[in-house]
């Protein structure tokens, strides 16, 4: 593959589906799905909630979480993620749920968790942080789906063993197939 190549979609010999594909020498560049982890941190109770300070969904609330970069591992980036939105160590209890949202191409891989340390602010990429009871959730102003889920699922699990990780809800189908225009 040369600096001047030339990538085109194509259906390539063997697959079965269009990849972008070098004209030239035939190398495909796979486009694959980014994983996102992140956690419900609860303290006493109850939730640490993050607001958006960045795109995409800014003055939202969302749990800390975020791409997982190369090099670690999901435990490492999930906790990597609530020290740079919440100024928080966390102590991880498991896996809560894990979501497919192919739409999006993302999987993300959500823990529940405590605070390993007292104490939270808000990082560079949360206007605020803090702790909400379960009746105070902002559930209009939830940025995402799946922090709709995720706390569902956490009030679900309880305190108990969590045994297998929640997935997506079969009644919500953003997650796995491509909304129809103007939803």
């Amino acid at each position: 593959m040369s600096a001047s190549s030339h990538f085109i979609r194509r259906i390539p010999e063997g697959e079965d589906r269009e990849r972008l594909t070098c004209a030239e020498c035939g190398y495909i560049a796979y486009e694959n799905p980014k994983i996102v982890t992140g956690s419900v941190v609860s303290v006493d109770g109850r939730i640490l909630l993050c607001r958006r300070a960045i795109n995409p969904r800014a003055g939202f609330w969302t749990i800390p979480a975020g791409y997982m970069e190369l090099g670690e591992t999901v435990e490492e980036a999930a906790k990597r993620e609530a020290r740079e939105e919440a100024c928080a160590e966390l102590a991880l209890d498991g896996i809560l749920a894990v979501y497919s949202i192919a739409r999006i191409g993302q999987v993300q891989v959500l823990f529940r968790a405590t605070l390993a340390r007292p104490g939270f602010a808000a990082g560079a990429e949360s206007l605020e942080v803090r702790l909400f009871s379960w009746d105070e959730i902002p559930w209009e102003d939830l940025a995402f789906p799946s922090v709709h889920w995720v706390l569902k699922a956490w009030r679900e699990a309880g305190q108990g063993p969590l045994g297998a990780p929640r997935t997506n809800p079969p009644e919500d189908l953003r997650g796995i197939r491509p909304l129809a225009e103007g939803v």
